[in-house]
Formats: structure tokens, C-alpha cells, sequence
């Protein structure tokens, strides 16, 4: 027995499309020696600059008790370093070593021109109605 549905499987298909593009990503983090989470935290930091470690958390969609884990990594591999916040000495904050921002600065390059290669393809005024359905999706959905 089926049970029906009328929508198509949203989640399924945004993983999907995720897969899709990091198809095109991951040789270039793995010849980096990095993972996925590794890439968005040095994303996240190369836009953002210094960020406290639950920011960095939120906005590279990493669990805390993992994100750990990822930094004690990243850290001992000389991409990123921590410290305590001067402000709030609770908090930790992370930043881009030298080494991190060049390899940020390597991997953009590989990123941008797959993101050429996507609106060549769509066209610039599809992929720019993709981002803003995406928005919308993401607000749509928050508390």
C-alpha cells in the first residue's frame, strides 16, 4: 500500500540539490584535506572575520559537541585559532590564521567559478529567482 501525496518531497530535494553541487566542490576541499564542515567554517570566517564559536556554530550549521571537534581539528592543522573573548571572557572566539585566509582565498576561486558555470547555465535572473526562493523558503520557516 502507497500512501498519496500531493507536494514532491522538499527536503529530499534540497539534499539533493546539495549533493549536487558539492559534487563539484568536494575533490577540491578533499585535495585540501578538508571535510564539508571544515569548509564552511573557514567560509563562515572568511565573510565574517572574527566570530564567537556559537555564531560560527549557527551559522555553519554545526551542532555544538561536534563543532568541538571540527575547531580542535582545524586548529591543530594551523587554519584557524582561538581565543577568549576580550570583551566577555566566557566566550571563545575564532579566527582565520595566515594559513586559513590563504587557503579561503585558493578555494573561493574554485567556488565562484562553479557558481559562474551555475548561471551561465540557469541564466543570471533564474539562479538570482533561486537565491530569492531559498530566502524566502528560510524566513517562511523561522520562529
Amino acid at each position: 500500500m502507497t500512501i498519496p501525496f500531493v507536494h514532491r518531497n522538499l527536503p529530499r530535494l534540497l539534499l539533493q540539490a546539495r549533493e549536487s553541487v558539492m559534487t563539484h566542490t568536494r575533490p577540491g576541499l578533499r585535495e585540501h584535506g578538508l571535510s564539508d564542515q571544515q569548509w564552511r567554517v573557514l567560509r563562515v570566517l572568511g565573510e565574517l572575520g572574527v566570530v564567537e564559536t556559537g555564531r560560527v556554530a549557527r551559522e555553519a550549521f554545526i551542532l555544538g559537541p561536534s563543532l568541538t571537534g571540527v575547531l580542535s581539528r582545524m586548529e591543530r592543522d594551523g587554519l584557524i585559532c582561538r581565543a577568549r573573548d576580550a570583551e566577555d571572557q566566557r566566550r571563545t572566539v575564532v579566527e582565520l590564521t595566515r594559513q586559513g585566509r590563504e587557503t579561503v582565498k585558493r578555494l573561493s576561486h574554485l567556488i565562484e567559478a562553479h557558481y559562474a558555470h551555475m548561471e551561465k547555465s540557469l541564466g543570471k535572473q533564474k539562479l538570482a529567482q533561486l537565491y530569492a526562493l531559498l530566502d524566502e523558503v528560510i524566513a517562511l520557516e523561522q520562529p
